[in-house]
């Protein structure tokens, strides 16, 4: 099992050719409070960097993008009907959707926890 995160602040971990992806702790502290979030439809297929979701919280909304292009398998249901899990688990029950992965390789192209750690410092 794989994490990799983009620096759009999502995480995307991957298990042979699937894969589940949230926002990280670092993109929930800069939100705040999450009072929303718009998943993207069961079916749908997506290319990397295209807006998948949004996500709301008092202060601002943001789009969710796609980490690595596929079809959405499956959205956490749980998270539309209770979106603070993305503030209070944002990396375990917050995850936002799952995906069928169309090329793995993209993964490669991704940052590793201490790489985005770094990036996450910066930004």
């Amino acid at each position: 099992m794989t994490i990799k995160y983009t620096k759009d602040h999502e995480w995307v971990q991957a298990e042979g050719g699937n894969a589940t992806v949230g926002i990280t702790v670092h993109a929930q502290d800069a939100l705040g409070d999450v009072v929303f979030v718009d998943l993207p439809e069961v079916g749908k297929s997506f290319a990397q960097g295209d807006v998948a979701g949004v996500v709301e919280s008092v202060k601002a909304a943001a789009d969710v993008f796609m980490p690595v292009s596929g079809e959405i398998t499956e959205v956490n249901e749980a998270l539309r009907a209770d979106p603070s899990l993305a503030n209070s688990a944002p990396l375990a029950e917050g995850w936002f959707f799952k995906v069928k992965l169309s090329e793995p390789a993209q993964l490669d192209a991704l940052m590793d926890e201490t790489a985005y750690g770094k990036f996450a410092e910066e930004s």
